[in-house]
């Protein structure tokens, strides 16, 4: 294993959470993701978390086709490992929000680990108007709906994704996502090194307060002990906060303008790539290094980037 000052950073170039009107560099066309995927890698992220949209409006596109817009262009200029969502969008059904990663057969595929609130009303606080009418009805909508990721769903994701070797960035907003984990650990459906990304910050999961992070990296530590690799992502304004304070705790890190529209207060972030460097940064100024794409390959036993479908 490579040493453990390594640290992995993962880059989540656009999401679905944030829309075209809250900031004119969130990547929604295939040449932008594509732009903003090797910007990342290059500024040092080994992983790459993708999502599509719709190329006119800007709306989350889960179709194999908007995923083939991209994935090719960015497979041929970078060797970072490429992770592709099976979240979608809240609102989607799971065997929507899986077709690209069966289809694409990724290296890694991103999965939440549980149903959930996930409130993304209070951002109409903020932003008054829209370029489309998607995007305020997408934060109203929020306001009453379950993101559904039960135990059946999650086992069909993994039983469908698994026979191609691709393994999973396990996303947990909440104490219980991790003994949700640690069912399916126990009952073999999953095989460490667990990739385990705990979320802080959204609405309807655990805070980014210190003291939340501590106790989801204990419990994480009690379940999994030596079997599971921890990463940490803080949503909007808590995203470095979350960043120095997982890395100083021996975690990696996730960041990129889908979990943050933002690089320092009221400043919006230019780019994915430019929150990697200060992410970098915070890492290097911890005495820690950045891991490669293949370090991250191999800290996490993934299959190569020469065994994907794209």
């Amino acid at each position: 294993m490579p040493s453990s000052n390594k640290v992995i950073i993962t880059c989540a170039v656009t999401g679905a959470i944030h829309t075209p009107s809250m900031s004119p560099y969130l990547p929604v066309t295939a040449d932008e993701i594509v732009t903003a995927a090797v910007e990342a890698a290059e500024a040092g992220a080994a992983i790459i978390h993708l999502h599509a949209r719709d190329e006119k409006t800007g709306k989350p596109d889960q179709s194999p086709e908007g995923f083939n817009r991209f994935l090719p262009r960015i497979k041929q200029r970078t060797s970072a490992v490429i992770n592709l969502t099976t979240g979608g969008h809240p609102s989607m059904k799971v065997e929507e929000r899986v077709r690209p990663a069966l289809e694409f057969k990724p290296e890694v595929a991103s999965l939440n680990m549980g149903s959930m609130n996930f409130g993304l009303f209070r951002m109409l606080d903020r932003y008054k108007s829209f370029q489309h009418e998607w995007e305020r009805k997408s934060l109203e909508d929020s306001y009453d709906l379950v993101f559904r990721n039960s135990f059946k769903d999650i086992e069909f994701v993994i039983r469908a994704c698994s026979d191609a070797g691709t393994k999973f960035e396990f996303e947990c907003y909440d104490t219980a996502h991790l003994y949700t984990l640690a069912h399916f650990y126990e009952q073999g459906l999953v095989k460490p090194p667990l990739f385990v990304q705990t979320v802080f910050g959204i609405l309807g999961g655990i805070s980014p307060n210190p003291e939340d992070i501590l106790h989801l990296k204990r419990t994480a530590d009690r379940l999994f002990g030596d079997d599971y690799k921890w990463s940490v992502l803080g949503a909007g304004r808590n995203q470095m906060p979350v960043v120095a304070i997982g890395a100083a705790m021996g975690g990696n890190v996730r960041v990129g303008l889908e979990d943050s529209l933002w690089d320092g207060p009221g400043t919006l972030a230019k780019s994915s790539a430019a929150q990697v460097t200060r992410a970098r940064r915070i890492l290097e100024g911890l005495g820690l290094t950045v891991a490669s794409a293949d370090e991250a390959r191999e800290m996490l036993a993934l299959k190569g980037g020469d065994a994907v479908n794209f």
